[in-house]
């Protein structure tokens, strides 16, 4: 493991030390069409229990997070276009601005990636721009999901170039229902890409301290996870760790 968390887009460097801080970067996430009630309930009671940053649920589900975390400082986040991005914009729209209502405080939607792969360059970025004006005028945060194993480099880089001129306000990697998730050379990609004018969100597969710092130290300043106890569990060992080596 490395000895620091840095953080970039504008966060201070975080120290392994310093899991709390850690903590607050996860989207503690729930999105198996299986979820019962019982389990959302119980993922945001860890929530408010670790502070993670947000619930990510489904957007049935919004309205009973949302309820449940009333009074707290967790955000409730949902997902749209979920887990293909293969809805019309209106349809996202309209899922957006239902979950929106039912008191979600950020959406994490699909890009429509076939449309990006056949060169349909004026959908995808009107896509995000209705959601990105939709996102700014109540308030809420928008990121894009771009489903990376699916893309090559090229894809990669104009998916993130079309976020930052729409106003996206985080890029992010996985759906976690792909081939395959989050990886370092992606989010450094991204990153790359996107500089310190948007965030990048890392999820899909992320079950480890060590790869919660990977992905942080590469330049994620968001991470999706639903191991996020046992990883701020691992990261609060070895803090005490530490401070009884310094004792």
């Amino acid at each position: 493991m490395s000895a620091n968390l840095s953080v970039v887009n504008g966060a201070p460097a975080i120290h392994v030390s310093d899991w709390r801080n850690a903590a607050h970067l996860i989207d503690h996430t729930l999105l198996k069409p299986d979820a019962t009630r019982d389990q959302l309930l119980a993922l945001c009671d860890e929530a408010a229990e670790y502070d993670f940053h947000a619930v990510m649920v489904n957007p049935a589900n919004v309205a009973l997070a949302a309820a449940r975390l009333h009074g707290s400082p967790v955000k409730v986040g949902t997902v749209v276009g979920f887990p293909f991005g293969a809805n019309l914009t209106l349809t996202k729209l309209a899922e957006a601005e239902t979950a929106l209502r039912n008191g979600a405080h950020e959406v994490d939607m699909v890009l429509n990636i076939g449309a990006l792969k056949s060169g349909d360059r004026m959908l995808v970025q009107q896509e995000m721009r209705s959601m990105s004006r939709l996102a700014q005028e109540r308030g809420a945060i928008l990121k894009v999901i771009l489903e990376t194993c699916l893309l090559n480099q090229i894809e990669k880089i104009l998916v993130c170039s079309l976020a930052l001129e729409e106003g996206v306000d985080f890029v992010k990697t996985s759906t976690g229902f792909g081939d395959a998730g989050a990886t370092v050379a992606d989010v450094v990609l991204m990153r790359g890409v996107v500089g310190h004018k948007a965030g990048v969100k890392a999820a899909g597969g992320i079950r480890t301290a060590a790869q919660f710092m990977d992905m942080i130290d590469a330049g994620a300043n968001r991470i999706g996870s639903s191991a996020s106890v046992a990883i701020v569990r691992e990261l609060r060992a070895v803090s005490d760790d530490q401070s009884d080596a310094n004792l």
